[in-house]
């Protein structure tokens, strides 16, 4: 599904990213989704009993609305009660929008102290909330973002974060999942104010295109911020020699990049309401992911 398109506006202004670099505006097109979703996607047909749930209690966890260049974009927080600051921890979502197994991601950091936001990043592109195909939501929603204004709503997150959320700048970290992991090795080769950042198991290749014009694989001499991937043996989208070859790449240039393979384990294997989870991996991941973000100053 695509937006309405809308009736010509004055320009925008030229964006300034945290980096310092200005950038050209981004047309304006609207938001389809005004709201996160409620529940947990449509785009799965089975959601597992082990699905994780960790309540809101000592929290203060719910819908945002974020100030981005042309509207607010939605998002969903959780942070710890209090006066704060609190490091600050992005979590960027699946192909499926930041629906109940995102927000209890976001809810599971804040128990330990993090300020955690997920920025619905999709939000212009379709409406998440109604949409049921993945093929559609790959071809319509995820291949339409430009890469450009997806790191743009990220530094939007980060600003606001630390302006409205008690959040803390100068310790900051991401991370993402599936095609969220593929933005945390974008974001943490865009934002040098990143301290640490965590890929579950991120596309490292692809195809490129105008608005998404470089892979994983590519900004690897650009990171900013030492990346932790966590990957799947057995995940028949992301062969381990692309993995492999990451890792190779980043000691190359002279990067901080751990990576952990898990043997015989499938994409998606932190994702606790499909059958791909694999509790002793996501397990493993989450306590490696934490180490990280301590070993790193977050």
């Amino acid at each position: 599904m695509t937006s309405p398109i809308a009736a010509p506006r004055a320009p925008a202004p030229e964006l300034q990213g945290l980096d310092g670099l200005v950038r050209e505006p981004f047309s304006r097109r609207g938001f389809v989704m005004t709201t996160v979703i409620t529940g947990f996607t449509l785009a799965t047909t089975t959601v597992l009993a082990q699905a994780i749930h960790t309540d809101a209690t000592g929290l203060v966890a719910g819908e945002v609305q974020i100030p981005t260049s042309d509207g607010n974009m939605p998002g969903y927080r959780a942070m710890p009660e209090g006066n704060g600051p609190f490091p600050l921890v992005i979590v960027i979502e699946e192909i499926f929008g930041v629906h109940e197994y995102i927000k209890d991601t976001c809810r599971r950091l804040a128990k330990l102290g993090y300020c955690a936001v997920a920025p619905e990043l999709y939000a212009r592109q379709g409406d998440l909330t109604k949409m049921t195909d993945v093929q559609q939501i790959v071809s319509q929603v995820i291949s339409k973002k430009p890469d450009a204004e997806m790191l743009s709503d990220l530094d939007a997150a980060v600003a606001w974060a630390v302006k409205d959320s008690k959040a803390d700048g100068n310790r900051l970290a991401v991370t993402g999942f599936c095609r969220g992991g593929r933005a945390t090795w974008l974001y943490a080769a865009h934002n040098p104010k990143v301290k640490a950042a965590v890929a579950w198991y991120g596309p490292l290749g692809g195809q490129r295109t105008d608005i998404q014009p470089k892979t994983a694989a590519e900004v690897v001499g650009d990171l900013k911020a030492p990346v932790l991937g966590l990957y799947g043996g057995a995940d028949t989208g992301i062969p381990v020699a692309d993995v492999e070859k990451q890792r190779d790449a980043a000691k190359a240039a002279g990067k901080t990049v751990e990576i952990v393979i898990y043997p015989d384990t499938p994409h998606a294997f932190h994702a606790d309401y499909r059958p791909s989870y694999r509790k002793e991996a996501a397990e493993d991941g989450w306590k490696r992911m934490l180490a990280w973000f301590k070993q790193y100053g977050v």
